[in-house]
């Protein structure tokens, strides 16, 4: 195994990327044609399972853009399953304190390092080196949601092989209070927060499109991973645009 996104942002560059909820691979393999650096296939809050997940993988073999799964909890069957069905990173939710950072990157590492079972399945299926290189290859990225994080985030980002911090501002901007206003100036300290103490670890950061802030900002600020848009939300935009040209919408 060989991941060249992880590469890249360690070595502090950027990659664009799409989160992914339609249980079609037709799009996923549409998208991955497009030049995005990297898909999220989201089995928290979409109705992706982790079968659809691994079909919607397939459809992007050999593309270039890598496949990472945000798993429904900090969960070690849950991030043992994304794995084996062949995902390149996993994003770990409610990731607050350094214990369930701890657990986190334990779940994603094999013994004696970690705790991860040993049947990868698809993931080996066509690559004879994983298990020798899965540990260093894999992309362990810890979701950053609450205020408790942001609290604690200088204690997280300071556990061994949490190689990236995202931050969830829509659930960040609810922890505070401000649910929904992810430009409240509440919010946005603590955005700052997790990236200054991100980038003082050496940490990559990254971030979730809606982030109270053009996404060009972020780009600019140095985010490592910027998630631009959601395939929903792209189907929709374009419905939006056809319908404004023929006058139907205002």
């Amino acid at each position: 195994m060989r991941n060249e996104l992880k590469r890249r942002i360690k070595a502090g560059g950027q990659a664009l990327g799409v989160w992914v909820t339609i249980e079609s691979p037709i799009v996923t393999e549409l998208l991955s044609t497009m030049g995005f650096d990297y898909l999220v296939f989201d089995t928290e809050h979409s109705p992706l399972d982790i079968y659809q997940a691994q079909t919607l993988m397939q459809a992007i073999r050999g593309t270039g853009t890598t496949p990472i799964v945000r798993v429904w909890w900090n969960d070690i069957v849950a991030i043992k399953r994304a794995l084996d069905i062949g995902a390149y990173g996993v994003i770990i939710p409610w990731v607050n304190n350094r214990e369930q950072a701890e657990m986190a990157v334990k779940a994603c590492l094999y013994p004696p390092r970690g705790l991860r079972g040993c049947g990868p399945r698809r993931a080996a299926l066509l690559d004879p080196e994983y298990l020798k290189t899965a540990d260093e290859e894999i992309l362990i990225i810890a979701q950053i949601e609450t205020r408790e994080a942001v609290e604690n985030i200088e204690e997280i980002v300071s556990v061994e092989g949490i190689d990236v911090t995202y931050i969830g501002p829509s659930d960040l901007s609810a922890s505070y209070g401000h649910l929904g206003d992810m430009g409240h100036p509440e919010v946005q300290e603590a955005i700052d927060r997790v990236f200054d103490a991100s980038r003082e670890a050496g940490v990559a950061t990254g971030i979730h499109m809606g982030s109270g802030k053009p996404i060009i900002e972020r780009v600019k600020k140095g985010y490592n991973l910027i998630t631009v848009g959601n395939d929903l939300g792209f189907v929709r935009a374009g419905a939006i645009e056809v319908l404004r040209g023929l006058g139907k919408m205002s």
